[in-house]
């Protein structure tokens, strides 16, 4: 997740980026927090990389951050746009440029963990990891790199999109208890996780992978699986 922080006040921008920067990490989504000064600095770097979000003071000397948005809504329909203001005033001028909140000043510790679950709510998970302890060092696995994981002799092994197989020490339950909210991940029996994601086909009571794995699943969860990965391919599909 790409986010920009516009604001003229130095301090304004170090106070919601270290806000930010803890909400973000405490929910394991990888993130780079950019700062600009000035409504003209941000859209030069936007014009050049798109950004997921963007936090703009409405209130800046020279451009103000409603100029900015005006400018920015010419080439980019797709940042999510939250302005950061004393005053609502221009709510109207704000649904014209499609904001998707005002965050009025002084915001607290529970404004900023609303906005980001709602932010989260709406980018891909592409951006969502792990810390894993492997090969002697701490790995951040991105959730969509994992292909599927196995529990064997006190190990969990995973599978990844590198052809790398990870193994680190810890229990199955550990592992699996931040990917059990995830829609792509699907527990196939004691000691098995598959990522969706990666899944081609189902046949054989075995979910065939993009790297020609066949993870097979226990006769408890056969019907289960069948019928998470047919509503899996429907909600990619659309």
């Amino acid at each position: 997740m790409k986010i920009a922080i516009v604001d003229d006040i130095a301090a304004e921008r170090t106070l919601l980026n270290d806000r930010l920067s803890r909400q973000l990490h405490g929910r394991n989504i990888q993130m780079d927090i950019l700062e600009f000064n000035s409504g003209e600095e941000f859209l030069n770097a936007a014009k050049e990389t798109p950004f997921t979000a963007v936090f703009m003071d409405i209130y800046m000397d020279g451009m103000t951050g409603m100029e900015a948005a005006e400018e920015l809504r010419k080439f980019d329909t797709d940042c999510m746009l939250i302005f950061t203001t004393t005053s609502t005033d221009h709510a109207l001028e704000g649904f014209r440029v499609r904001a998707l909140h005002y965050l009025v000043k002084p915001f607290t510790e529970s404004d900023i963990d609303a906005l980001t679950d709602e932010l989260i709510d709406r980018v891909p998970q592409s951006d969502k990891y792990m810390l894993l302890k492997a090969e002697g060092s701490e790995i951040h696995l991105l959730y969509q790199d994992i292909i599927y994981a196995e529990h064997f002799a006190h190990r969990i092994y995973v599978y990844t999109t590198a052809g790398k197989t990870l193994a680190t020490r810890m229990p199955f339950k550990a592992f699996i208890e931040p990917l059990k909210d995830d829609s792509r991940f699907f527990v196939c029996g004691r000691g098995v996780i598959v990522n969706l994601e990666h899944a081609s086909d189902f046949k054989d009571s075995a979910f065939k992978m993009d790297d020609g794995s066949s993870v097979f699943v226990s006769r408890e969860q056969l019907k289960t699986a069948k019928q998470t990965f047919m509503e899996f391919l429907l909600q990619r599909g659309r």
